[in-house]
């Protein structure tokens, strides 16, 4: 009996004790990330493994090509006239960034550094604009861009520049993320930039805009892949292959490639590949924006 209360009550087996826990308790947190890892990656694993496989390989299902078949990616961007959809995605994405950040910099600084009458309610009403679906806003925007609501220059947007780019120009949560980043910065720093005779704007261009680099490049990679990504109102309010998006033309190839699965597959990894490579180049500013985001 002596022994087993000697044991109970040694520091040092409790001590093993706990670590062991610890230990257990981390294997099985990693186990689970694991798994986590694995279900998500394999989808794009699946999709640029069948990129690269004969038509024969993809029926069969294997998991991994034989011999890579490189001339996928040729024929796919050819058969798609992924070159016009191509051009069409990176105008309407720079025309959306370019609004988008002016918007939603101007706001965010207005909001957290200019005091206003009804300054709350009005970012409340903002805030509450992200409750809303998407698609419940569909109908009243087409027929805003069709201009049944109100007379627009030349009767509708349909079939235009403005009709992609516009409606996406502004969003409440670029807004809410610039302005709580914004609001983290010192008002000891906006005291001496009055003191050396700067007003609000020329603070926000030479000292809050510099320190703010992970914020503005987060709001960046969000537009960025919001616009690239678009596929249903791109659909909606153009009629004509002039003016759609590369997604609009990956769905009408899907529809004119039928069964060429290695083709589709390849005309999928095309797609994604402008948004891997902005995150690549921007995951570390992106990382450090969602983190510091709010806090002081």
């Amino acid at each position: 009996m002596d022994n087993a209360v000697t044991v109970a009550n040694d520091p040092a087996s409790t001590k093993n004790n706990g670590k062991m826990g610890r230990i257990l308790g981390r294997a099985i947190l990693y186990f689970i990330l694991i798994i986590g890892a694995v279900i998500f990656i394999f989808p794009f694993f699946w999709m640029i493994s069948n990129s690269l496989m004969t038509l024969g390989e993809t029926i069969t299902r294997q998991l991994l090509p034989k011999v890579p078949q490189w001339e996928n990616y040729r024929l796919a961007w050819e058969q798609a006239k992924f070159s016009k959809y191509f051009v069409n995605s990176v105008l309407v994405t720079l025309g959306t960034l370019a609004g988008l950040l002016f918007t939603s910099i101007l706001a965010g600084y207005a909001f957290a550094r200019i005091d206003f009458k009804g300054k709350n309610l009005l970012f409340g009403l903002f805030l509450a604009t992200m409750m809303i679906p998407e698609s419940v806003t569909l109908i009243p925007n087409y027929m805003l861009i069709r201009g049944a609501i109100i007379p627009l220059p030349g009767g509708t947007w349909i079939n235009t520049y403005w009709a992609l780019t516009l409606p996406f120009m502004a969003n409440a949560f670029s807004i809410f993320l610039l302005r709580q980043f914004f609001a983290q910065v010192p008002n000891e720093l906006w005291d001496a930039a009055r003191m050396d005779g700067c007003d609000h704007l020329r603070f926000l261009i030479q000292i809050v805009l510099p320190i703010s680099k992970a914020a503005v490049l987060t709001v960046l990679l969000f537009g960025f892949t919001a616009s690239w990504n678009a596929f249903q109102w791109p659909l909606l309010v153009t009629t004509r292959d002039t003016w759609r998006p590369l997604m609009v033309g990956l769905y009408g190839f899907v529809t004119e490639a039928g069964p060429n699965t290695h083709l589709l597959m390849a005309g999928a990894v095309i797609t994604i590949i402008p948004i891997l490579i902005v995150y690549f180049l921007t995951q570390k500013q992106f990382t450090q924006g969602i983190a510091t985001t709010g806090l002081k």
